[in-house]
């Protein structure tokens, strides 16, 4: 069997846990072994769920034994996950190291010991950052050390790839657009569910500040209060589930705002479905797939104004907003009025629309492009490596050289106690292959 490349993706974020990042790495995965690449998942473990596993469509994930610390990620001790990736990366022959998020600390401390490694090293960065607090300063002086030495960058949009490069200070060059994508046969349309009496608005996102979840309790009071056929599903958990609670009993509109909890990904389309707009409120968006995901299903989409959002979908499909209270009432009103005087598109044509605009397979090709051209750069010797670190600034480029050094002695060291020689390799096993021979 030919392997095109052997890909190993990396992120503190997948399955179980729910989110976009978790559903992008996924999806990619498995378009990419369709395509007859090699492809393993390297996360931390979750609960009970550590060691090896093997997903339904035959891609292996290696749950290592570290615990998450804070928002699902482990804790940043930068060299005590050496040893067991070279392990892996030996044990799996892998070519090329894909990390996603700029979040996740195990994805960027797999590509330095990657690059450490010799390896070659992609980074997809899903998120947009300021550049005034203290979190962003610190986070992207700690991008900046991370994609100082990557082979290649991808970003979901045009306005993620420019936070990028500014946050990163990088060339242009070394990063490409590509955007998420949504699988149109899971999200279909199904008007039958939805409630021919009522105007039913969907949210699902985690309930967090980032989300707007404070513009949410803001403008569900003046919505109910003005139009009395309106009701909300809101689906996801989080610490302003409270703040939504307090919202919804002080109003007294515990019939009309439903509260449904964490919802596993496989239960968003019997949510969405129930719907007839679809209302975002993010503070901060670099793509926002959830918003693919509920026009593939039909609703009207309601968003605030912010990052890459207006580059996702074509502007019939969409009102956007500043991110207000009062803007987001007056968009929220007047897709309200569209829809109660039947100005509103075919559930089963905006279905029709999004498959032509947005496909895995496609994303799957265009990452595809973006190894071939990796496996094509040449590796960088340590000199040129260090001298990279040292441009990140005269004093922290100096503590990226020494770390990198420190690095490469650990390296040094692992080689000796644990030859790679003495690593037995896996099995290699492409179960789109093995489905095609039995047929």
């Amino acid at each position: 069997m030919f392997v095109k490349h052997k890909i190993c993706m990396v992120s503190d974020f997948f399955y179980p846990n729910m989110g976009g990042v978790e559903s992008h790495i996924y999806q990619l995965s498995s378009c990419l072994l369709e395509r007859n690449h090699k492809v393993i998942i390297i996360t931390h473990a979750y609960g009970d769920r550590k060691g090896i596993r093997f997903l339904s469509n035959g891609i292996k994930v290696y749950y290592l034994p570290f615990p998450p610390i804070y928002n699902q990620c482990v804790l940043p001790t930068l060299f005590s996950t050496f040893a067991l990736l070279r392990n892996i990366f030996i044990r799996e022959d892998i070519q090329i190291v894909h990390a996603h998020s700029a979040f996740s600390t195990l994805g960027h401390e797999a590509m330095f010991h990657a690059r450490t490694m010799g390896l070659r090293t992609v980074f997809t960065d899903h998120s947009l950052f300021g550049f005034a607090d203290a979190s962003s300063i610190l986070t992207n002086k700690i991008l900046n050390f991370s994609l100082a030495d990557c082979t290649h960058s991808i970003c979901v949009s045009n306005t993620c790839k420019e936070n990028t490069v500014l946050r990163a200070n990088m060339s242009p060059s070394l990063v490409s657009v590509i955007p998420n994508a949504v699988d149109p046969t899971v999200f279909t349309p199904d008007p039958s569910k939805r409630d021919k009496d009522k105007i039913t608005i969907i949210v699902v996102s985690r309930l967090v500040y980032r989300k707007g979840m404070d513009l949410l309790a803001g403008l569900i009071p003046p919505i109910t209060k003005k139009y009395p056929q309106v009701q909300f599903i809101i689906g996801g958990d989080g610490p302003k589930r409270i703040l939504l609670e307090e919202v919804r009993e002080k109003c007294q509109l515990l019939d009309r705002v439903h509260m449904l909890g964490s919802l596993p990904h496989t239960k968003v389309r019997e949510v969405l479905t129930q719907g007839d707009i679809m209302l975002n409120t993010s503070l901060t968006e670099a793509f926002c797939i959830a918003i693919v995901e509920a026009a593939c299903c039909g609703l009207q989409v309601v968003s605030t104004k912010v990052g890459g959002i207006s580059e996702v979908l074509p502007p019939h499909l969409i009102y956007l907003a500043e991110p207000t209270v009062e803007a987001l009432t007056a968009e929220l009103s007047q897709a309200i009025e569209d829809k109660i005087n039947g100005q509103y598109l075919d559930p089963f044509e905006m279905n029709e629309r999004i498959k032509d605009l947005y496909s895995w397979r496609n994303v799957a090709q265009r990452t595809e492009k973006v190894y071939n051209l990796v496996m094509e750069v040449p590796l960088a010797d340590t000199s040129i490596r260090l001298q990279k670190y040292s441009a990140c600034g005269s004093v922290s480029g100096k503590l990226f050289i020494l770390t990198s050094i420190l690095n490469l002695i650990i390296l040094f060291f692992l080689e000796w106690i644990w030859p790679h020689h003495t690593i037995e390799k896996a099995v290699d096993v492409n179960v789109y292959t093995v489905k095609k021979k039995s047929i």
